[in-house]
Parts: structure tokens; sequence; C-alpha cells
């Protein structure tokens, strides 16, 4: 696949968005799991970018912090961020911007779209909840205690807000992904 130098200014772009909103986090104090605008973050760069440019930017974002740079949430990186315990949530989030590009680029009806926003959450939910309950021992009805339940609510409503802005300013950007 051959990127245009608009596309890669746009993964870059979104890369950075991402690693900026990542930062607005509130650790919790019965879980590791901080309260971030990375998950809105994600949703609007796959409503935006699709899904081939969203998950490469969003794969960006993931190697930046892999190499050790401090662009996860409470400024951390490294690999032991990736594959530890919250870890499956953030490798969870390439698959996430894929569904929600992927229902984007399908479908304009806004419960095809939102259903994919949902969709994308879910996984990475599964993702990070395996991962986190592999780590720390604990069961996965324990891990969905921890982990998702006091996010879920908090979650929607930010699918929401991505969902207004996202298919707001996607209206608004001509731009079209040449793959």
């Amino acid at each position: 696949m051959k990127l245009s130098t608009k596309e890669l200014i746009l993964c870059a772009l979104f890369a950075a968005i991402i690693s900026i909103l990542a930062q607005i986090s509130i650790p919790l104090p019965f879980t590791t799991v901080p309260l971030t605008m990375l998950i809105f973050a994600v949703a609007v760069a796959g409503l935006i970018l699709g899904s081939k440019l969203g998950a490469i930017s969003v794969l960006i974002y993931l190697l930046l912090g892999g190499i050790g740079l401090p662009v996860f949430a409470q400024f951390s990186g490294g690999l032991g961020v990736l594959f530890g315990p919250t870890g499956g949530y953030l490798l969870g989030l390439p698959l996430m911007v894929y569904i929600i590009g992927f229902g984007k680029e399908k479908s304009s009806s806004p419960i095809i779209v939102f259903s994919s926003l949902i969709i994308g959450l879910i996984s990475v939910y599964v993702t990070g909840t395996l991962m986190f309950s592999a780590i720390t021992g604990n069961t996965i009805y324990q891990s969905i205690l921890y982990c998702v339940a006091p996010f879920a609510f908090l979650d929607l409503i930010k699918l929401a807000l991505a969902y207004v802005i996202g298919l707001s300013v996607s209206k608004r950007v001509s731009f079209n992904p040449t793959f």
C-alpha cells in the first residue's frame, strides 16, 4: 500500500492527537486503568480517517509508546505498559479503529455507524479484560468489575460525542483515501 503525502500527514496528525488526548487522564483509586479521552480520540480517528488510515495512525501511536516515548496515559511509555495489566486495552485499539472506520465506509446509516462504534469499544474491552485477567490473576468477572464497569457509561458518552464530532468534521473535510 502506497500512501500519499497528505495521507501520511493525516496519520501522523491523528497519532499526535491521540497522544495528546491520552494525557487527559484521571487515575481512579479502585483500578489501575485511568479514565482518559483515548477512546474518544480513537473513535474520531476511525470516523474521519477510515479503517486503514485510522489503523495506521493508532499503530504509529502504539509504536511511539512502545519505544518509550511518554504518549500513553499519565505520560507513560515502553513495552512494560503495552504488555502490562492495562496493555490489552491499548493493543485492542487498532481493531477498534478499524471496525469503526469500516462501519463508516460501508454505510452512512446512523444505526450502522453507531453500532460500529459500540462493537469497536467492545473489542477493546474484550482484549483488555482478557489480558488484565491473565496478568493479574483476577477472574474475568473481577476484571470486568475493575476495568469495564466503571468506564462503560462514560465511554458511551465519549462515543456519542465522537460520533457528532467525527461525522461533522468528515462532512466538512474533503478527504478520500486512495485505497
